[in-house]
């Protein structure tokens, strides 16, 4: 059983693709972070994606970066997130991904770790600096809790690698949509459509496309040939330059495109 697959099934169902928003943990603070995640969730977001802060968040742009600094300099620890993941589910219904590097799963252990984001109602994690071949721990602890595990693939992944991924993953596949870091682009990099291609061709059921999505044409694009679009930056910036009714307003257009 997977909850996100369900989701995007659901979803499909309804003749349209999800819209998977993403946000930091923590930022401005705890208690508004938690706030936002509701907030996303009551408009249009089918799936949320939520990334404790990390001191060395090499994947992320410069505006993430910013949050997650900020985040951590205003106190958040790794112990919060279980929480106010509890918090997030209860209040909304819509299945909580953690988007975490790994360092910080290790630390806190991997069984400990699956056993409380179990616990607390999440569906499973985002991995993007593990790869399934280095992760038999993480597989091990998800296949006994039911947490989905979620791998990136790239366009420069090889088949053998992509055929790796997709057997390891559950929920869905994280398609990079471009080479690089997080962040807002005026045009996607054509190679997603590739790559989703090619991720259904080793068996993918379910590939959302992330990096690079920021406005409700991009989304539908994007749900042209994928399943679910992954927002992020767009969102960050919506909450730290207009709050919540911002962040609001953002998803409201971005959710849009689910059904253009």
């Amino acid at each position: 059983m997977s909850r996100i697959a369900d989701m995007l099934d659901a979803v499909e169902a309804e003749g349209r693709g999800a819209f998977v928003g993403y946000l930091p943990l923590g930022y401005p603070d705890l208690r508004t972070s938690i706030e936002a995640a509701v907030t996303l969730a009551e408009n249009g977001a089918d799936i949320l994606e939520l990334g404790p802060p990390y001191s060395d968040p090499v994947m992320d742009g410069a505006i993430i970066q910013e949050a997650t600094h900020t985040a951590l300099a205003n106190g958040f620890r790794l112990r919060d997130l279980f929480p106010a993941v509890k918090e997030i589910t209860e209040r909304t219904g819509v299945p909580v991904l953690v988007m975490t590097y790994w360092n910080p799963v290790v630390q806190y252990g991997v069984d400990r770790y699956a056993d409380d984001l179990a616990a607390a109602g999440g569906a499973g994690l985002i991995t993007p600096d593990i790869t399934p071949d280095a992760a038999a721990e993480w597989i091990a602890a998800s296949e006994r809790t039911g947490l989905d595990r979620v791998f990136l693939a790239a366009p420069t992944s090889t088949d053998e690698r992509l055929d790796l991924i997709v057997r390891a993953s559950t929920g869905f596949v994280y398609t990079v949509s471009t080479m690089g870091i997080t962040g807002e682009r005026a045009q996607l990099d054509a190679a997603a459509r590739t790559l989703v291609a090619r991720l259904r061709d080793h068996g993918c059921e379910h590939a959302c496309v992330g990096i690079g999505i920021s406005n409700a044409d991009q989304v539908a694009g994007v749900l042209d040939y994928a399943d679910g679009a992954i927002v992020g930056t767009a969102l960050v910036r919506a909450l730290r330059d207009g709050g919540l009714d911002g962040l609001a307003a953002t998803a409201r257009g971005l959710a849009a495109g689910t059904s253009a």
